[in-house]
């Protein structure tokens, strides 16, 4: 398993989103006893999140909290406790920056905790992996996207999907593609880069001519970028975009007519990203990881209503955050104090999320899940995601990883 991945390194798509940031709790990080009213005895135990309430991404992590508080509340009924352990969780802000999450790892690591989940950010994400495996904790990834996370170590799992399902999801559009020019058009970032390796790997495995188009991601102004891309004059282009500047970057391309001559694949964003590609909407094929509207089972209907319930809407990354509290749940009913037994637990381990049946593999850690084909629909003065298809979780499983 854990090791370097053989055939795909990170990509496509996208990273998460929260409704609400709760300032770090003050409680003993340690596992502490007390008695209960009944006499019983109950022990306290700090699982840490770490995630993006401000900086670039925040919208992604709002998400991502949003998804795992209503997945909390609903792993335990309500109640925060599993069994006789109570679970104190401590909502650290990365803000986008893997110094400032590695030195948040440390502290949490410091003071007893061995759960840590979350960060919405690949660059973050493989500096926690990091610290998890040199300090032997568990490490759930969040939203996340890059491949490299996958197998990265036995200790770190991920509770989202990763860049070579969205890829293997835009597949799905595209008749045999061999001998065509793809060009991938992204933010020059571990996000950005791994979507250019599994681009080159699924759809260059394919025959495909791949190229890339990386912008640095503090860049505001697209429309040099977009002549590019007219420029090179590929049969496909593949649009990989996370970030406040999504809105900016469509803007420019539909203003230089990218799409009256190049078909163009991308992923859809989360809500406040559908009206950002105006009248081109009808013209981009997307691939999705998730919409309110796309899966259809009874847990899915319960985190939707729990968000809602809560003043917030359920968007692209919620059940990232829903998976993860089930995750670590079911960690912690194997034995909170035994890393070794809650990895044991998690490998191989199917369960119904929001998106339906889903599988951690065991061997590498990847989540196997469905994916969506999806076209955006004039609504009033915006637009609306539709379902055109669900992908099977067996058609966009993603390279297992080998040592």
């Amino acid at each position: 398993m854990r090791g370097t991945t053989t055939l795909l390194a990170s990509a496509a798509a996208l990273t998460a989103l929260a409704l609400a940031a709760c300032a770090p709790s003050e409680a003993d990080p340690d596992p502490t006893s007390s008695a209960t009213d009944t006499g019983s005895e109950t022990t306290t135990v700090t699982v840490g999140i770490i995630t993006s309430e401000t900086g670039p991404l925040a919208g992604y992590g709002e998400q991502y909290l949003a998804g795992f508080r209503a997945g909390l509340d609903y792993a335990t009924d309500g109640t925060g406790q599993v069994g006789d352990v109570v679970i104190d969780v401590d909502y650290r802000d990365d803000a986008g920056d893997a110094d400032k999450a590695v030195t948040i790892a440390k502290e949490l690591i410091g003071s007893g905790v061995n759960i840590l989940a979350g960060t919405v950010s690949s660059g973050v994400a493989l500096s926690v992996a990091e610290q998890a495996a040199q300090n032997q904790v568990l490490y759930i990834s969040g939203p996340a996207a890059a491949d490299a996370i996958t197998g990265i170590n036995e200790y770190t799992f991920r509770s989202g999907r990763q860049s070579s399902q969205d890829v293997a999801t835009a597949g799905t559009f595209l008749d045999d593609i061999a001998g065509q020019d793809v060009l991938v058009f992204a933010q020059d970032t571990a996000f950005g880069q791994g979507n250019v390796a599994a681009v080159d790997a699924i759809l260059g495995g394919q025959g495909a001519n791949v190229t890339s188009l990386l912008v640095a991601e503090d860049v505001t102004e697209f429309t040099t970028f977009a002549q590019q891309v007219i420029d090179a004059a590929p049969d496909l282009v593949f649009v990989a975009w996370a970030g406040a500047t999504s809105g900016a970057m469509w803007e420019a391309m539909s203003q230089q007519d990218v799409f009256a001559s190049i078909p163009v694949v991308t992923g859809l964003g989360d809500s406040a990203t559908y009206g950002a590609y105006g009248a081109a909407s009808e013209q981009i094929s997307f691939l999705n990881h998730y919409f309110p509207g796309g899966p259809s089972n009874s847990v899915n209907d319960a985190m939707v209503s729990a968000i809602e319930d809560e003043g917030g809407t359920a968007d692209l990354f919620s059940p990232d955050g829903f998976n993860a509290a089930l995750m670590i749940v079911h960690a912690i009913e194997a034995g909170y104090d035994d890393v070794d037994g809650m990895i044991a637990a998690l490998e191989g381990w199917t369960f119904d999320g929001p998106k339906g049946s889903t599988t951690v593999r065991a061997s590498d850690h990847a989540l196997i899940q469905e994916m969506y084909q999806v076209s955006l629909v004039a609504d009033g003065d915006s637009y609306a995601p539709e379902l055109i298809a669900t992908v099977g979780a067996d058609q966009v499983t993603p390279a297992e990883v080998t040592e």
